[in-house]
């Protein structure tokens, strides 16, 4: 019989992949739309990743690791050296694709595909990040749902785009988006949760703060300076709805 927590960790990938999958269909669909409105879901889900992060998710991995800081740090570097390495990969291909002298469209194609398989391993990770959340608490783990999800929505957008700017048809790209951006999240959480049976507390806590380092890399890096490239009116009041939610149920917890 399956435990809950493997409920609750595949319950949130898959609605995290749901929400990936109607993020591609709106930009599929209704691309006016996705584009005017991706930008709010983008800064609500940094000021809920980063809060939670902050108030609920880094204590709580101290406390049940001492090795705790160290742990922070390695998940936040480690985060930015895979995107480092994915950017710099991303360069490299398209400056080697240029100095053969291939077909323009060859080069369009490494451009969207290349950083695709970079949020293919970026939401893989998220999977991962849910397993450990959720096998510490369901609260931790509904936390760190919150945010991660809402900022799959433009996460589906982008994967599209960049497939379809590469040259790919509509089918295509939405197909090879889905794979790449919405069903390597609960693939993650499945390749991550069996090894995460009977571990120590104390590693847990040590795997909780990696995570942690990640989350904040990805409010802080990855979605918070949408903020400043938002010209919206109502964007930075998006960010301090997110924070507010954040508060709101850390509070309410206590």
């Amino acid at each position: 019989m399956l435990d809950r927590g493997f409920l609750a960790v595949m319950a949130a990938s898959l609605l995290a992949c749901g929400v990936t999958s109607i993020g591609i269909y709106a930009i599929a669909k209704h691309e006016r739309w996705a584009q005017e409105h991706s930008g709010y879901f983008v800064c609500f889900a940094a000021g809920v990743l980063i809060s939670v992060s902050f108030l609920h998710i880094i204590p709580e991995s101290f406390a049940q690791s001492s090795s705790g800081p160290a742990y922070l740090l390695v998940g936040f570097f480690a985060l930015f050296l895979v995107n480092r390495f994915l950017r710099i990969y991303v360069c490299d291909q398209n400056e080697g694709l240029a100095d053969e002298s291939l077909a323009h469209e060859d080069a369009d194609l490494a451009q969207g595909v290349t950083p695709t398989l970079g949020i293919a391993v970026h939401s893989f990770i998220d999977g991962a990040i849910y397993a450990v959340a959720f096998n510490v608490s369901v609260f931790t783990g509904v936390l760190a749902a919150i945010g991660m999800v809402l900022h799959e929505f433009p996460e589906g957008i982008v994967t599209f785009v960049l497939l379809e700017r590469g040259g790919m048809g509509r089918r295509k790209a939405t197909r090879y988006a889905f794979w790449a951006a919405a069903a390597s999240t609960p693939l993650g959480a499945l390749v991550a949760y069996p090894l995460l049976r009977g571990i120590s507390d104390a590693a847990l806590g040590a795997m909780l703060a990696a995570s942690a380092g990640a989350l904040v890399y990805v409010g802080a890096l990855h979605l918070l300076p949408a903020v400043d490239r938002e010209r919206r009116r109502y964007s930075i009041w998006s960010l301090a709805a997110g924070v507010a939610v954040a508060v709101v149920i850390v509070l309410a917890k206590r």
